[in-house]
């Protein structure tokens, strides 16, 4: 790969004459900067952002930590956000230092030691909680960063978030219009900030539609296919007048469990027990029957939280911005007009 030298040695000038010309400062004549570009573009020379970066005080590295999932479980929405957080980054000259949290005892140390390090200029987060401790060490030293999600509702920061409560919205009024009076929600711990938002959406849209909820109808699981299973085997276990005749699931996963215990208990997922997801992963539109599942707009979603960074950073912005996305429900064939016994 060419060099600085190499550029400046077929120029005919000095290395500090190429850095001038490069990052558009000191004082070169018209000439003599055409002379270094015509060099750089003939020798194919790219500077090195490492290089650059320090020169400006900056790394040009966002850092972003993930939990590592599990073997037999998938998130490929997890993929679609990395890679939409890598491309508008890339767009900006910056690049995405991704690293997993492996370690549940001190989750802030990788932070700190970046921190420390100057690594990087600011951090993307996700898997918010109530109480985060990132959201609270990152705020109490104001290190720059946008969370994908939301926490604690007096908490100030910078957040990107899809509107989980109206996509659950979506899913009871769709419900309701089929028929369903009897809907169970699949939730996740009370934690969870992302899943008590959705939680409530579920909640209103009921209250709205003048449907009970049984106190046995509100589950909470984790992301997972076999708790999903055996929480959808004992609400298919109810007495006859208590038992759901839709289920609605926080994520996909989840969603997948309750279909094939459904199954499993001798029920037609579709046409005898609904049953909705969440995130519509690829995979849903391939299943039999095809799930029903509210779709995030995640391409989006990674593109805001790096512009939304990177503003800050360069002081566009004086209060913490937010951004609230709206999902929309996508309908399959998991879900169709309640043939059940009790439905009004």
């Amino acid at each position: 790969m060419p060099t600085i030298k190499d550029v400046a040695r077929e120029a005919g000038v000095s290395t500090a004459t190429v850095s001038y010309v490069l990052n558009e400062s000191g004082n070169v004549s018209a000439e003599t900067r055409q002379r270094v570009v015509a060099a750089v573009e003939r020798l194919g020379y790219r500077p090195s952002v490492i290089a650059r970066g320090l020169k400006a005080g900056q790394s040009r590295m966002i850092g972003y930590s993930w939990i590592p999932v599990p073997a037999n479980q998938f998130n490929p929405i997890l993929e679609k956000f990395l890679q939409s957080m890598a491309e508008a980054a890339a767009g900006r000259d910056f690049h995405v230092l991704a690293f997993p949290s492996t370690d549940p005892t001190d989750e802030l140390l990788p932070y700190r030691e970046m921190v420390a390090s100057g690594r990087v200029d600011g951090f993307i987060l996700s898997n918010t909680t109530y109480d985060d401790p990132r959201i609270r060490y990152l705020t109490d030293i104001d290190f720059p960063f946008v969370a994908f999600g939301r926490a604690n509702p007096d908490w100030k920061f910078a957040w990107v978030d899809v509107d989980g409560a109206d996509g659950l919205r979506q899913v009871v009024e769709h419900l309701h219009g089929l028929g369903h009076r009897r809907i169970a929600c699949l939730c996740w711990p009370e934690s969870s900030s992302t899943g008590q938002l959705r939680l409530s959406g579920f909640r209103r849209a009921m209250e709205e539609a003048g449907l009970p909820i049984h106190p046995a109808w509100i589950v909470r699981i984790e992301n997972d296919y076999y708790e999903a299973y055996e929480a959808t085997a004992r609400l298919l276990s109810l007495p006859p007048d208590d038992r759901p005749t839709a289920i609605t699931a926080l994520a996909d996963l989840m969603a997948m469990g309750a279909m094939n215990a459904a199954a499993d208990g001798g029920l037609e997922v579709g046409r005898e027990l609904a049953v909705t997801g969440f995130d519509d992963s690829p995979i849903t539109g391939y299943l039999r029957p095809s799930l029903t599942s509210v779709r995030q707009p995640i391409a989006q979603a990674g593109e805001e939280v790096v512009h939304t960074l990177l503003g800050m950073l360069q002081g566009e912005t004086t209060s913490p911005p937010t951004s609230l996305l709206k999902p929309r429900l996508i309908v399959r064939h998991s879900t169709a007009p309640n043939v059940g016994q009790g439905q009004h």
